[in-house]
């Protein structure tokens, strides 16, 4: 005999499943561990976050507020004190922001705004640039382009109207 035939598990280690609906002699039997009657003893019970019984739910009770605008743009902020750390005649494009650090996301909206002193001649490449900021980089000689920005809503053509059209 080995070592391994004497090992066992500490008592309560190893628990047997409950195997319910399996008749009386299961020790789960008759309402199989759903007890008497209710919601949760019915079949195909479903509960939902935020259930409260009969009373009326929470997200309900409450006020609603607002809207939430589905043309609504976020930009990605960036200082014109942040292009300082280029050097003169830079280029700045969106990879280049990427790759220093300044924006997150290269495919998201960049706006340039003005904080601190501009000290460096550049190229900036944006999808938007505050009054201050245009004038800041343009003042020293830099160059500002102005992004294409996509179109937040696709339009779709009316089916109806282009079948009449052909007609």
């Amino acid at each position: 005999m080995t070592i391994m035939d004497y090992l066992k598990a500490p008592k309560g280690a190893n628990k047997k499943t409950k195997r319910r609906g399996r008749g009386q002699g299961s020790g789960h039997g008759k309402t199989a561990c759903r007890g008497h009657k209710g919601q949760s003893a019915r079949g195909s019970t479903k509960k939902y976050k935020g259930g409260e019984g009969g009373q009326m739910p929470l997200a309900r009770r409450l006020p609603k507020r607002g809207f939430t605008n589905k043309y609504k743009r976020d930009y990605q902020i960036i200082h014109t004190g942040a292009l300082n750390f280029f050097s003169d005649g830079d280029v700045i494009t969106l990879d280049v922001l990427k790759k220093k650090g300044l924006i997150k996301d290269k495919f998201s909206l960049v706006k340039v705004l003005s904080s601190d002193k501009l000290q460096k001649k550049v190229e900036v490449c944006a999808h938007g640039f505050s009054k201050k900021a245009k004038l800041a980089i343009e003042g020293l000689g830099g160059k500002v382009v102005v992004l294409a920005k996509p179109s937040p809503v696709k339009r779709r053509v009316n089916d109806k109207a282009t079948i009449a059209d052909k007609l």
